[in-house]
């Protein structure tokens, strides 16, 4: 697996604290689903979260 650029990840001028707070509150999330549905899988949330990041899934919103 490529390792995603933080340059790539950040688009505009949102910070790298943003982009980390936001992959740690999705990984959650997806942490979270596999718990609820019961799905075991070798796939760790926070690399999960980091590719749809990378692949513009999720968006991170900041003030201006």
């Amino acid at each position: 697996m490529r390792r995603a650029s933080l340059d790539d990840m950040l688009t505009g001028k949102e910070s790298r604290y943003a982009l980390v707070i936001g992959v740690a509150k999705r990984a959650r999330e997806i942490a979270d689903d596999f718990k609820d549905e019961g799905i075991i899988t070798d796939d760790k949330p926070v690399l999960l979260a980091i590719d749809e990041f990378k692949n513009h899934k999720f968006n991170i919103l900041e003030e201006d």
